[in-house]
């Protein structure tokens, strides 16, 4: 625990120093992730698909706030979309005309959690960004997490029925219209998903602010088993197909995320927490304090070792030594004359008495 408490705080001490370089480059990998897997899924426009614009879009957007990002995204699928058939582009248009309402008018900031949330359904494990989400987020984080997932089914369901909708099979523009917009929205696991999402924030979140011991570690098993305790249900009840291998790998590093995540920022000790009483003149305060784990990170000490190494030592014991000998002569010398001034004094203090009258007589004698 303590190695990684050390690893911690040299992590923190890392992105004071680099933060600029360090936000880049994890926009860059994101924007890796995110276009390589539309790409990857929908890449119907054989330009627009190329590992050349993939890397092209990325790099531009490591540079450029997070929105940028996710209006990009947006218009490489709708590309793609529109290759394959202008009905599901027209769709999806309204779609994301929808979802940027809700954005801009609660989660303006938060625009990597719908790529993100997204990224982690496409790697299967999408219980491991929900249960971030609910650890260091609030409740209206749900709204760019439910985009992310919804995004992610209606670009897998195109992906899955592309070959319908390349054969024309709709009659009129009307009649495809409605039948993709039925087709994706009676999507069932979708919907089991996006509840179980919504339930493992919830959760997660409703624990984790509790004054309970151990609030993150419970918070993350219990929005874990309540997000898979709803997939098996939407298995059951409603006869969905939801792996439950993934269902058991995405638990597994939702749990490990959440253990990671406490120790990255929370790190207290529960065994020195003490609780406190006091009152003023309008409230009574029960308090509970949990003291921080702080670490000291160990500072590197450098030793030189060279061929003056011995020479050095040599000198400084020969001015040891003549510093004590030097200190012995100007002790004797100190001492003989604190001897001299001595018998002046008392040579002066005789021949005043003797002035005065003072001396005793029978010294004389």
């Amino acid at each position: 625990m303590s190695t990684l408490l050390v690893m911690k705080e040299q992590l923190q001490v890392l992105y004071a120093k680099y933060s600029t370089y360090i936000t880049i480059g994890m926009r860059l990998i994101l924007g890796l992730l995110v276009f390589g897997l539309i790409n990857s899924n929908i890449g119907f426009m054989k330009t627009a698909s190329s590992g050349l614009c993939t890397v092209g879009l990325a790099a531009v957007c490591a540079f450029l706030p997070t929105i940028v990002m996710v209006l990009a995204a947006t218009a490489l699928i709708l590309l793609h979309l529109y290759s394959l058939s202008m009905v599901i582009a027209i769709v999806a248009v309204m779609y994301f005309f929808v979802m940027y309402i809700f954005y801009f008018r609660f989660t303006s900031r938060l625009a990597w959690l719908a790529l993100l949330t997204a990224v982690g359904f496409a790697l299967k494990v999408p219980f491991a960004v929900v249960v971030g989400i609910g650890l260091l987020g609030t409740p209206v984080c749900l709204i760019p997490a439910v985009c992310g997932a919804f995004t992610y089914y209606m670009v897998h369901f195109v992906k899955m029925s592309s070959s319908t909708f390349k054969d024309g099979s709709a009659n009129s523009m009307v009649e495809g219209l409605m039948s993709f917009t039925k087709q994706t929205l009676a999507n069932k696991e979708m919907w089991v998903m996006i509840a179980a999402v919504i339930f493992c924030v919830l959760v997660v979140y409703s624990v984790r602010t509790r004054a309970l011991d151990h609030a993150w570690k419970i918070a993350s098993v219990a929005g874990t088993a309540a997000a898979v305790v709803v997939c098996v249900a939407g298995n059951v009840v409603l006869n969905t197909h939801i792996s439950y291998v993934v269902l058991l790998v995405g638990g597994t590093a939702a749990i490990a995320v959440g253990l990671i995540l406490e120790v990255l920022f929370l790190a207290v000790d529960y065994s020195r927490t003490e609780h406190l009483e006091f009152e003023d003149d309008e409230y009574h305060y029960y308090v509970k304090a949990v003291p921080k784990v702080a670490v000291s990170v160990p500072e590197k000490s450098v030793k030189h070792i060279n061929e003056r190494q011995d020479t050095g030592k040599i000198d400084v014991a020969q001015v040891k030594k003549q510093s004590a000998v030097q200190n012995r002569s100007n002790g004797k010398v100190g001492r003989r004359e604190q001897e001299a001034k001595s018998a002046d004094e008392i040579l002066l203090t005789r021949s005043l008495n003797k002035e005065l009258g003072l001396d005793d007589p029978g010294e004389e004698n």
